[in-house]
């Protein structure tokens, strides 16, 4: 692997000697890296490279076979998800996950109330849950979607899905946020305000983000640095423009230059 760009000393994640297998077939190998607090990370590589597989590790969807998973200098290996993201440990997926039927509001609702212990039985009346309104009210602006926040979520552009996906993280008040190819089936004309929504996320609230994509045009005006899978390993992690000039990282992409 080759060295890594330093990062400080106690970083809010650190993955040592990542791997798992199925079967005998390694579909992640010896991966590390550390992320600082704050830090935006791309996660690239061809397809199979396993970047999903890495990402399902970090959030705890998987168990790892090898090595071992830190946030905040805590062992969270054997942490189950939902522990993991009582931890501050965000992620979204590459299919959309909201509810088509409800609003999207409630959508956001539903994640902020869980997010804060709010009970939700039955007879107790949603509206009565102010800090979780308050919460998703927040949540939508942030992602541009305060006006839409009556519609129905499965009435929304897939774009406009994965900002509402966002609003639901942001709605738990993650500090690390695992965004697993956030582009994808999204229009060219969305794009750029996809683009600005992650943008700010990371630049003016300061949380700290991995991101899966393959439009590396957006990778590029976002990252502070690019981590580089291949057959299941980390080729590389540095800053982006060592990382696009590595020949090493032109052969694992078929020999095109990036």
């Amino acid at each position: 692997m080759t060295t890594a760009e330093t990062v400080p000393a106690q970083p809010v994640l650190r993955v040592r000697g990542l791997g798992w297998a199925v079967g005998g077939a390694h579909i992640v190998s010896e991966v590390g890296f550390d992320v600082a607090e704050g830090e935006f990370v791309a996660v690239i590589g061809p397809n199979g490279a396993g970047k999903t597989s890495l990402f399902n590790l970090i959030s705890g969807l998987v168990r790892p076979t090898a090595g071992t998973i830190e946030l905040d200098q805590a062992d969270i290996t054997d942490t189950a998800p939902h522990r993991r993201a009582r931890r501050g440990l965000g992620r979204t997926f590459q299919s959309s996950s909201v509810f088509p039927a409800l609003t999207v509001a409630e959508n956001v609702r539903l994640a902020a109330a869980a997010h804060r212990g709010t009970c939700l039985r039955i007879w107790r009346k949603a509206e009565a849950d102010n800090e979780a309104w308050a919460a998703t009210a927040d949540a939508l602006q942030r992602v541009g979607l305060a006006g839409r926040a009556a519609e129905v979520a499965g009435s929304l552009s897939h774009g406009d899905k994965r900002k509402l996906e966002i609003a639901i993280l942001l709605a738990t008040d993650p500090r690390i946020i695992l965004l697993d190819e956030p582009m994808a089936g999204v229009g060219v004309a969305d794009v750029p305000a996809l683009t600005d929504v992650i943008r700010a996320v990371h630049r003016q609230e300061g949380r700290t983000v991995l991101m899966v994509e393959h439009h590396m045009d957006v990778l590029l005006g976002l990252a502070d640095r690019v981590a580089v899978m291949h057959h299941g390993s980390l080729l590389t992690i540095d800053v982006p423009e060592k990382v696009m000039a590595n020949p090493v990282v032109q052969d694992a992409y078929l020999g095109e230059a990036l």
